[in-house]
């Protein structure tokens, strides 16, 4: 009964930390401006967003993403289902691809932490642990949607737990559709 109430303790101190570094990152992010011919060399879309708040499909989660610098970005996912959640936080830079303007690839990294049930356990016996914490990469190619507030994703998340079972994940994968503001 004690290690299932210290790893809720530490879960909650988590869950804290996570929602005030999105919030300071909404309080401390900075103001873009229209697209002109000076700008369009230091934004990386014609029209450029700041915030972004959707869903990424496979596995689906909650996605926020925020803009620290005009090529930078911290997207935060929360993954929920019937066997547990993950909370992943990663650090993204983008790049822009010759030749249109509202196209993007990025590359980043980060970490997540995952608890799990004892149905996920039974379901998955070389992991007996029902805690993961380990780091992500990912590569993708963002869209931005020329005068709509619509952001579209496609990318590749692999990642290495090594706390809870040790193992290398490779088939996270999504769609992301994201509002923007």
């Amino acid at each position: 009964c004690i290690p299932s109430i210290y790893l809720f303790m530490k879960m909650y101190r988590f869950i804290i930390l996570s929602i005030l570094i999105a919030f300071t990152n909404l309080s401390f992010s900075q103001d873009f401006t229209p697209d002109t011919a000076v700008n369009r060399q230091v934004h990386l879309y014609a029209t450029p967003y700041k915030k972004a708040i959707g869903v990424k499909m496979y596995p689906s989660a909650i996605s926020y993403k925020v803009f620290v610098k005009t090529n930078a970005a911290f997207e935060y996912l929360g993954y929920v289902s019937l066997d547990g959640f993950r909370a992943t936080a990663l650090y993204e830079k983008y790049m822009p691809i010759d030749g249109n303007e509202n196209l993007t690839w990025y590359v980043g990294y980060g970490g997540h932490l995952g608890l799990w049930s004892e149905e996920w356990k039974k379901n998955n016996p070389n992991h007996n642990a029902g805690i993961a914490l380990g780091v992500d990469g990912i590569l993708g190619l963002d869209y931005k949607v020329k005068n709509t507030p619509l952001n579209l994703s496609v990318d590749w998340q692999p990642s290495f737990n090594f706390v809870g079972a040790s193992y290398f994940e490779s088939g996270w994968a999504g769609l992301g559709v994201r509002y923007t503001f």
